[in-house]
């Protein structure tokens, strides 16, 4: 897959960057080089191979599944601009 300089313009305007016209070729090059690189680590055979979540293996900790901050709901309403029977108002958004 190859970027063009419109392509470039489109990617710039999207991403909200600043782009000179001198320097979309430059930008180009670069967009090129990473899909390159993307479509070589596409050739990698990787049947067989399990995705990892981290380096080195190990077993996540499990916490206990306990609340640990409750019963504090009058405290969490004092800071609503509005509230009604324990529940925060909020302006309708859908008509």
């Amino acid at each position: 897959m190859s970027v063009d300089q419109a392509t470039v313009r489109r990617i710039a305007h999207l991403s909200r960057i600043a782009l000179d016209e001198a320097e979309l070729p430059r930008m180009q090059d670069e967009l090129n080089a990473i899909l390159a690189f993307v479509e070589e680590l596409n050739e990698v055979d990787v049947s067989g191979i399990e995705p990892m979540s981290s380096v080195v293996p190990m077993k996540l900790r499990m916490r206990a599944d306990a609340v640990t901050d409750g019963g504090r709901a009058a405290d969490i309403m004092a800071n609503a601009p509005l509230s009604e029977d324990g529940f925060f108002l909020v302006p309708k958004g859908v008509e």
